[in-house]
């Protein structure tokens, strides 16, 4: 972007609170185009669950650009004699309440994962939220619990070494960093979709004049065989987007999160 908008664009990190702190603070920034926000579906789901925000999602912010996604994989214990999706359905629902998946906290986007995959195929696996990626894997690893959603970037390197079976992906399409898994749409759960995913907003009131221009710059600079390269090895894959198709799917996201979150009784402080 420095190079194609001739003047540094510098990256200030604000962590804390899902990343809600930054978000908070571009909501009060001026709307000029020059400070903008990689936000991430992690903060998003954040915000939607948490009863007392200083914005709104919708409200105080202008959509530019998503810019990658990535699916989670559904992944399971070699010890369980499932093979495919529907035989982990059939498994759980002869097991109520049995076996146990694991996420990396309370409201992540493997919690609801797990709670999407609960409601579609009728069954109860019982969550175990962890403080993060590695404690989760090492926990499905070890055998602690049995039923996993991590990213694609921390699924592959474990499923590879055999440390446990994916069955599925959670796009509504096959990912092209593992063709070969069947999406949960098409292995029966249909309409199941969720991915984790980063896009770029500014603050509400940019011109569309800037919008336009910031969303040419990412789109130009994403498409490039670097860029693909570089975020392909982190599990991510690019797919750019209009403004108003931004907009869109973030209001589609809105939707989907808060219904899980009501049907799942999923509340943050």
């Amino acid at each position: 972007m420095t190079a194609q908008l001739g003047q540094s664009v510098v990256i200030e990190n604000r962590p804390g609170a899902a990343g809600s702190i930054a978000a908070g603070e571009l909501a009060k920034s001026a709307p000029d185009g020059y400070r903008l926000l990689m936000v991430a579906s992690g903060t998003f789901i954040h915000d939607v669950l948490s009863a007392n925000m200083s914005y709104s999602l919708e409200r105080d912010f202008a959509p530019i650009s998503l810019v990658t996604i990535s699916p989670l994989v559904l992944v399971i214990h070699p010890s369980l004699p499932a093979r495919s999706v529907n035989d982990l359905v059939v498994f759980a629902r002869s097991r109520p309440g049995q076996l146990s998946y694991g996420s990396d906290g309370v409201g992540a986007t493997s919690h609801l994962g797990g709670e999407l995959f609960n409601m579609l195929a009728k069954v109860k696996i019982v969550h175990v939220p962890y403080k993060g990626n590695a404690e989760t894997a090492l926990a499905l690893a070890s055998g602690q619990i049995e039923v996993g959603f991590p990213s694609m970037a921390s699924a592959m390197p474990l499923f590879s070494a055999g440390k446990f079976r994916a069955l599925a992906v959670t796009s509504i399409k096959r990912s092209s960093l593992a063709p070969s898994l069947p999406t949960l749409d098409e292995s029966g759960l249909r309409g199941y979709n969720l991915i984790a995913w980063f896009g770029v907003l500014a603050p509400a009131g940019t011109p569309k004049s800037i919008v336009d221009r910031l969303n040419a710059v990412i789109a130009n600079v994403a498409g490039s065989p670097d860029a693909k390269e570089t975020v392909g090895k982190q599990g991510l894959e690019i797919e750019i987007s209009s403004p108003e198709q931004f907009a869109a799917f973030m209001r589609e996201s809105v939707t989907q999160i808060s219904r899980l979150g009501k049907e799942a009784n999923i509340k943050l402080d």
